[in-house]
Formats: structure tokens, sequence, C-alpha cells
């Protein structure tokens, strides 16, 4: 029986782990149960679509990224511009 609609989100269990991916935009996340899997894929998929706010200077930090050193020398792609 068909509902007539296509879902954009696929979850499997891979391990010890959940994968949830928007087949719509590609985009994909993890988590250890499913609920944290979907969670995570909406905070990604906000990242996607431009919305959250920056990381903090102690953010980058963490992350091994230090601000004032982070350059490069090719053109930002249309999405960050």
């Amino acid at each position: 029986m068909s509902t007539g609609v296509n879902p954009t989100i696929t979850l499997s269990e891979e391990g010890e782990w959940w994968v949830a991916k928007d087949t719509k935009t590609g985009v994909v996340s993890q988590g250890k149960t499913r609920t944290d899997a979907l969670d995570n894929l909406d905070e990604a998929l906000d990242g996607y679509h431009g919305k959250g706010d920056e990381p903090t200077t102690e953010e980058l930090r963490e992350a091994g990224i230090e601000p004032g050193k982070n350059t490069t020398n090719e053109p930002l792609p249309d999405a960050f511009q």
C-alpha cells in the first residue's frame, strides 16, 4: 500500500551507530540512538541551510582551528559568499 509520500530521510543501524540521511540534500549524521541521529541530522541540516550561530573563537580552538591563522588563497564556494 502506497501513501503517495516520498520520504526524504533514511535511517539505518550500522553497528553501534544509527545513521540518518536526508536524501534530498545528501546531508548525513549519526548518533548512538535513533533519536540522537535524527536530532544531529536536524542540526546538520540547519547548518546546510545557513541557519544557526557562528562558532565562537573558543569553539574553533577546541576543534583545532586557530582563527587568526586560518586562511586560504582559494575563492569561497558560492554557498559561502
